[in-house]
Protein backbone atom coordinates (compact mmCIF):
# COMPACT_ATOMS: atom_id res chain seq x y z
CA UNK A 1 0.00 0.00 0.00
CA UNK A 2 1.37 3.61 -0.86
CA UNK A 3 1.69 5.72 2.24
CA UNK A 4 0.31 8.70 1.99
CA UNK A 5 3.56 11.05 2.29
CA UNK A 6 7.19 10.84 1.19
CA UNK A 7 9.89 12.32 3.00
CA UNK A 8 12.86 13.17 1.28
CA UNK A 9 16.19 13.76 2.59
CA UNK A 10 19.33 14.56 0.63
CA UNK A 11 22.56 14.06 2.80
CA UNK A 12 26.28 13.91 1.88
CA UNK A 13 28.92 13.99 5.12
CA UNK A 14 26.29 14.91 7.43
CA UNK A 15 26.63 13.15 10.50
CA UNK A 16 26.74 16.11 12.77
CA UNK A 17 23.31 17.53 12.16
CA UNK A 18 21.39 14.00 10.43
CA UNK A 19 20.38 12.35 14.06
CA UNK A 20 17.90 15.45 14.76
CA UNK A 21 16.54 14.96 11.41
CA UNK A 22 15.70 11.39 11.53
CA UNK A 23 14.25 11.60 15.26
CA UNK A 24 11.81 13.95 14.43
CA UNK A 25 10.33 11.97 11.98
CA UNK A 26 10.85 8.32 13.68
CA UNK A 27 8.62 10.37 16.94
CA UNK A 28 5.71 11.45 14.62
CA UNK A 29 2.21 9.92 15.84
CA UNK A 30 1.22 9.43 12.53
CA UNK A 31 3.07 6.89 10.53
CA UNK A 32 1.54 6.67 7.33
CA UNK A 33 4.51 8.19 5.24
CA UNK A 34 8.11 6.92 4.12
CA UNK A 35 11.34 8.49 4.48
CA UNK A 36 14.18 8.04 1.87
CA UNK A 37 17.21 9.15 2.44
CA UNK A 38 18.83 10.31 -0.60
CA UNK A 39 22.77 10.06 0.21
CA UNK A 40 25.39 11.32 -1.89
CA UNK A 41 28.37 8.51 -1.12
CA UNK A 42 28.96 10.09 2.65
CA UNK A 43 32.50 9.20 3.71
CA UNK A 44 31.53 9.75 7.50
CA UNK A 45 28.72 8.14 9.83
CA UNK A 46 25.52 9.54 7.99
CA UNK A 47 24.61 6.23 6.85
CA UNK A 48 25.09 4.65 10.46
CA UNK A 49 23.19 7.02 12.00
CA UNK A 50 20.43 7.02 10.08
CA UNK A 51 20.80 3.24 9.89
CA UNK A 52 19.68 3.35 13.67
CA UNK A 53 16.26 4.65 13.52
CA UNK A 54 13.53 2.40 13.63
CA UNK A 55 11.64 3.10 10.50
CA UNK A 56 10.03 0.62 8.56
CA UNK A 57 9.40 2.34 5.58
CA UNK A 58 13.16 3.87 5.62
CA UNK A 59 14.64 3.63 2.26
CA UNK A 60 18.59 4.34 1.90
CA UNK A 61 19.83 5.52 -1.48
CA UNK A 62 23.91 6.06 -1.50
CA UNK A 63 25.87 7.12 -4.78
CA UNK A 64 27.51 9.92 -6.24
CA UNK A 65 24.95 12.40 -7.90
CA UNK A 66 25.46 15.98 -9.34
CA UNK A 67 24.80 18.22 -6.75
CA UNK A 68 22.01 18.86 -4.05
CA UNK A 69 18.83 19.43 -7.00
CA UNK A 70 20.21 16.37 -8.93
CA UNK A 71 19.72 14.40 -5.73
CA UNK A 72 16.26 15.42 -5.27
CA UNK A 73 15.23 14.10 -8.91
CA UNK A 74 16.89 11.12 -7.50
CA UNK A 75 14.03 11.55 -4.78
CA UNK A 76 11.48 12.51 -6.74
CA UNK A 77 11.63 9.49 -8.55
CA UNK A 78 12.00 7.09 -6.32
CA UNK A 79 8.90 8.57 -4.10
CA UNK A 80 5.35 6.43 -3.66
CA UNK A 81 3.99 8.24 -1.56
CA UNK A 82 0.65 10.60 -2.76
CA UNK A 83 2.37 13.91 -1.63
CA UNK A 84 6.07 14.10 -1.56
CA UNK A 85 8.25 16.80 1.24
CA UNK A 86 11.83 17.70 0.93
CA UNK A 87 13.58 17.83 5.08
CA UNK A 88 17.19 19.00 5.00
CA UNK A 89 19.55 16.88 6.67
CA UNK A 90 19.83 19.27 10.18
CA UNK A 91 16.19 20.64 10.04
CA UNK A 92 13.15 18.91 11.63
CA UNK A 93 9.70 18.45 11.48
CA UNK A 94 8.47 21.25 14.36
CA UNK A 95 6.69 18.70 16.37
CA UNK A 96 5.47 15.09 17.04
CA UNK A 97 2.13 16.01 15.35
CA UNK A 98 3.03 17.58 12.17
CA UNK A 99 2.33 14.60 9.82
CA UNK A 100 -1.03 13.85 11.58
CA UNK A 101 -2.24 17.70 11.01
CA UNK A 102 -1.28 17.65 7.19
CA UNK A 103 -3.07 14.47 6.82
CA UNK A 104 -6.02 16.67 8.44
CA UNK A 105 -5.81 18.82 5.27
CA UNK A 106 -5.70 15.84 2.39
CA UNK A 107 -9.03 14.78 2.52
CA UNK A 108 -9.99 17.67 0.00
CA UNK A 109 -6.78 16.57 -2.50
CA UNK A 110 -5.07 19.76 -2.66
CA UNK A 111 -2.30 20.10 -5.22
CA UNK A 112 -0.05 21.76 -1.84
CA UNK A 113 -0.28 21.71 1.40
CA UNK A 114 2.21 24.31 3.08
CA UNK A 115 3.13 25.94 6.61
CA UNK A 116 5.27 27.95 8.62
CA UNK A 117 8.88 27.96 9.99
CA UNK A 118 10.56 29.00 12.82
CA UNK A 119 14.33 29.08 13.01
CA UNK A 120 16.62 26.50 15.86
CA UNK A 121 19.93 26.74 16.32
CA UNK A 122 22.07 23.83 16.81
CA UNK A 123 20.77 23.12 20.14
CA UNK A 124 16.78 23.19 18.82
CA UNK A 125 16.56 26.21 20.67
CA UNK A 126 13.77 28.34 18.72
CA UNK A 127 15.58 31.71 17.84
CA UNK A 128 13.25 33.34 15.88
CA UNK A 129 10.43 33.57 12.91
CA UNK A 130 11.69 33.57 9.29
CA UNK A 131 11.49 36.73 8.13
CA UNK A 132 8.77 35.60 5.28
CA UNK A 133 5.65 34.43 6.65
CA UNK A 134 3.84 31.95 4.98
CA UNK A 135 0.42 33.71 3.58
CA UNK A 136 -2.91 32.15 4.24
CA UNK A 137 -3.32 31.99 0.23
CA UNK A 138 -1.19 30.75 -1.44
CA UNK A 139 -1.16 31.23 -5.44
CA UNK A 140 1.77 31.44 -8.24
CA UNK A 141 1.59 34.92 -7.89
CA UNK A 142 2.39 35.08 -4.27
CA UNK A 143 5.99 34.05 -5.14
CA UNK A 144 6.71 37.15 -6.37
CA UNK A 145 7.25 38.78 -3.23
CA UNK A 146 9.80 35.99 -2.96
CA UNK A 147 10.35 32.55 -1.69
CA UNK A 148 7.28 33.62 0.89
CA UNK A 149 7.06 29.29 2.27
CA UNK A 150 10.48 27.36 3.25
CA UNK A 151 11.08 25.04 0.73
CA UNK A 152 10.73 22.30 3.61
CA UNK A 153 7.05 23.73 4.49
CA UNK A 154 6.04 23.03 0.97
CA UNK A 155 4.79 19.57 0.51
CA UNK A 156 3.21 18.99 -3.36
CA UNK A 157 1.21 16.40 -4.29
CA UNK A 158 3.52 14.04 -6.55
CA UNK A 159 0.85 13.98 -9.75
CA UNK A 160 2.25 17.48 -9.71
CA UNK A 161 5.66 17.30 -9.22
CA UNK A 162 8.32 18.29 -12.13
CA UNK A 163 12.04 17.49 -11.78
CA UNK A 164 14.16 20.47 -10.33
CA UNK A 165 15.25 22.39 -13.05
CA UNK A 166 19.29 21.65 -13.57
CA UNK A 167 19.93 24.91 -14.73
CA UNK A 168 19.59 26.54 -11.60
CA UNK A 169 22.16 25.92 -9.04
CA UNK A 170 21.19 27.83 -5.98
CA UNK A 171 17.44 28.82 -6.46
CA UNK A 172 15.71 25.48 -8.54
CA UNK A 173 13.74 24.99 -5.44
CA UNK A 174 11.93 28.10 -6.33
CA UNK A 175 11.54 27.83 -10.00
CA UNK A 176 10.28 24.61 -8.46
CA UNK A 177 7.77 25.74 -6.03
CA UNK A 178 6.10 28.11 -8.83
CA UNK A 179 5.97 25.30 -11.53
CA UNK A 180 3.86 23.28 -9.01
CA UNK A 181 1.62 26.07 -7.62
CA UNK A 182 0.61 27.03 -11.54
CA UNK A 183 -0.18 23.56 -11.80
CA UNK A 184 -2.06 23.17 -8.68
CA UNK A 185 -6.13 23.17 -8.09
CA UNK A 186 -6.10 24.69 -5.03
CA UNK A 187 -3.93 24.45 -1.68
CA UNK A 188 -4.19 24.61 2.07
CA UNK A 189 -2.64 26.45 4.84
CA UNK A 190 -2.10 24.21 7.83
CA UNK A 191 -1.87 27.20 10.34
CA UNK A 192 0.28 29.34 12.19
CA UNK A 193 1.46 26.77 14.29
CA UNK A 194 4.72 25.97 12.84
CA UNK A 195 5.07 22.58 11.06
CA UNK A 196 9.32 23.09 9.99
CA UNK A 197 12.80 23.93 12.15
CA UNK A 198 14.67 25.64 10.37
CA UNK A 199 18.30 25.24 11.38
CA UNK A 200 19.84 28.98 11.07
CA UNK A 201 23.00 28.93 9.56
CA UNK A 202 24.97 31.93 7.72
CA UNK A 203 24.86 32.25 4.32
CA UNK A 204 27.79 34.15 3.01
CA UNK A 205 26.88 37.17 0.89
CA UNK A 206 28.86 35.64 -2.39
CA UNK A 207 26.31 33.00 -2.51
CA UNK A 208 23.29 35.09 -0.62
CA UNK A 209 23.89 37.61 -4.08
CA UNK A 210 23.87 34.63 -6.78
CA UNK A 211 21.27 33.14 -5.58
CA UNK A 212 19.17 36.43 -6.01
CA UNK A 213 20.45 37.00 -8.87
CA UNK A 214 19.13 33.64 -10.40
CA UNK A 215 15.63 34.33 -8.50
CA UNK A 216 15.72 37.17 -10.61
CA UNK A 217 16.13 35.23 -13.85
CA UNK A 218 13.78 32.77 -12.80
CA UNK A 219 11.17 35.51 -11.88
CA UNK A 220 11.37 37.19 -15.30
CA UNK A 221 10.98 33.58 -16.99
CA UNK A 222 7.73 33.31 -14.94
CA UNK A 223 6.10 36.20 -14.80
CA UNK A 224 8.26 38.71 -17.23
CA UNK A 225 10.92 41.54 -17.16
CA UNK A 226 8.76 43.99 -16.48
CA UNK A 227 6.78 42.22 -13.07
CA UNK A 228 9.72 41.08 -12.07
CA UNK A 229 12.13 44.48 -11.95
CA UNK A 230 9.02 46.08 -9.62
CA UNK A 231 9.37 43.14 -7.34
CA UNK A 232 12.96 43.35 -6.63
CA UNK A 233 12.82 47.03 -6.32
CA UNK A 234 10.56 46.38 -3.80
CA UNK A 235 12.58 43.86 -2.15
CA UNK A 236 15.78 46.37 -1.56
CA UNK A 237 13.82 47.73 2.11
CA UNK A 238 13.38 44.29 2.96
CA UNK A 239 16.87 43.41 2.00
CA UNK A 240 18.49 46.52 3.63
CA UNK A 241 16.33 45.70 7.04
CA UNK A 242 17.58 42.57 7.46
CA UNK A 243 21.21 43.51 7.08
CA UNK A 244 20.97 45.97 9.41
CA UNK A 245 19.90 42.82 12.04
CA UNK A 246 22.55 40.44 11.05
CA UNK A 247 19.91 37.87 9.35
CA UNK A 248 19.66 36.45 5.72
CA UNK A 249 17.29 33.73 5.99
Amino acid sequence: MEPLFTIITVTWNAASVIGPTVGSVERQTCSDYELLVIDGASTDATLDIVGQASIASLRVFSEPDKGLYDAMNKGIARARGRYIMFLNAGDTLADDTVLARLKQLTTGNPGVIYGQTQLVDERRNVVGQRHLTAPKRLTAASFLNGMVVCHQAFVARRDLVPEYDLQYRLSADYDWCIRVLQASPANAYAGDKPIISYLAEGMTTRHHRASLMERYRIMCRHYGTARATLAHLGFIPRYLKRRLHGSKQ
